[in-house]
């Protein structure tokens, strides 16, 4: 990587850090196994003004859900489920499922077809997410218990309330970001007989050496957690983050999960090695192939989504969004590319053509549309070849 266009990377990030629209950063980048670029930047809390750190803890979201996404796929890999089964087969509450249909002002419910768990992990079983838009579905949503901020209930009292709300389109018929994740969650718990947590921890984190990523923040690292501005500096309404520490009943496979730069690095270390890190694979390398290939097809991708979550030229695995070729982005990544980010302002993406992953800490929620394809082109500019 050219050293000056690395420089030019972080002074452009500290310059949005000194206008005050972003509280501070962790940037991290690797090639061929190789550490290129690891700094933080700015605050970890903008309001007692502690410094950030390379071991802050963040809340990353969404960037849950491929860690989530490979725990499932191990239990397919051992013959425990097939992509085809339908969901209802492990949870039964989505066994009857209705989608809502509007027309001329009115809403009708109709019976839905049955999601698959392939489904689920290419966001396509007809679920959403409530604060998408307006629809009868996400009012459902949001007339229940479902919310970022939901952690009083566990997670097979979740999936019975989120599988009594009516769906958004009929599976596999549209491409809608959602709760689906969660759903995956749930179904782990029902196949492995364990909490999501325990799972997790036992199967992956422990394996893969992520000894800092889970549901809660032990007492004694709160003074590590990274936090947003209280009001949004562009002048809008600042979106509520979870409070990390307090104790969570909900263990979200699609959103709940706290960790450092460090510990996700060895997550995406290992997707770049294909399954396997320091001489453990959890995951065979065809199965890596197959999850960061496009599952979509002709699925069309819908309005609420199409623009921010999934642009032109890209498509949707299981657990990651998918680039399909070089051309036709807004920003630069070569075809195969994979990635995903957190409501928050967190991202990442992998470059296998280029042996390459890198990754974005930031707790910004407001301004995560900006900063997202800002890095992405910071990246490529500093890359020799």
């Amino acid at each position: 990587m050219h050293d000056d266009r690395k420089t030019h990377l972080l002074t452009t990030l500290q310059s949005e850090i000194d206008k005050g629209r972003l509280p501070g950063a962790v940037v991290m980048l690797s090639r061929h196994g190789k550490i290129e670029l690891f700094e933080s930047l700015g605050l970890q809390d903008p309001e007692v003004k502690t410094p950030m750190t390379k071991e802050s803890i963040f809340r990353i979201y969404s960037m849950t859900k491929p860690i989530v996404s490979v725990a499932v796929m191990m239990l397919m890999e051992q013959g425990k489920l097939l992509l085809s089964d339908p969901v209802s087969k492990y949870l039964p509450e989505y066994a009857k499922q209705q989608v809502a249909v509007e027309a001329g002002g009115q809403v009708s419910y109709v019976p839905a077809k049955l999601a698959t768990v392939q489904d689920l992990l290419r966001h396509t079983a007809g679920l959403t997410y409530e604060f998408l838009g307006n629809s009868a579905a996400q009012k459902a949503y949001r007339t229940t218990k479902i919310g970022m901020t939901l952690r009083d209930v566990n997670n097979a009292e979740f999936s019975k309330i989120l599988a009594a709300q009516p769906l958004q389109y009929d599976p596999a018929t549209m491409w809608e970001y959602s709760r689906a994740t969660d759903v995956v969650g749930v179904l782990i718990e029902a196949i492995s007989g364990q909490t999501l947590g325990n799972y997790l921890e036992e199967h992956i984190f422990k394996p893969l050496k992520m000894l800092e990523t889970g549901f809660n923040v032990p007492v004694d690292k709160y003074h590590r957690i990274a936090e947003p501005f209280k009001k949004d500096p562009d002048g809008g309404i600042q979106l509520k983050l979870s409070n990390l520490r307090e104790e969570t009943l909900f263990e979200s496979g699609g959103g709940g999960l706290a960790s450092t730069a460090n510990d996700y690095a060895r997550f995406l270390q290992f997707m770049l090695n294909k399954g396997e890190l320091d001489g453990v694979r959890l995951l065979g390398s065809h199965t890596v192939d197959y999850m960061t290939s496009d599952h979509l097809g002709k699925i069309p991708t819908s309005p609420a989504c199409a623009v921010s979550l999934l642009p032109a030229g890209h498509g949707f695995g299981l657990g990651f969004a998918v680039r399909k070729e070089t051309g036709i982005s807004s920003v630069p990544g070569s075809a195969g590319v994979y990635y995903w980010g957190g409501i928050a302002g967190t991202t990442f993406f992998v470059d296998p053509k280029l042996d390459l992953f890198a990754m974005l800490l930031i707790q910004a929620p407001n301004q995560r549309d900006y900063y997202r394809p800002l890095f992405r082109n910071l990246v490529y500019a500093a890359l020799e070849s």
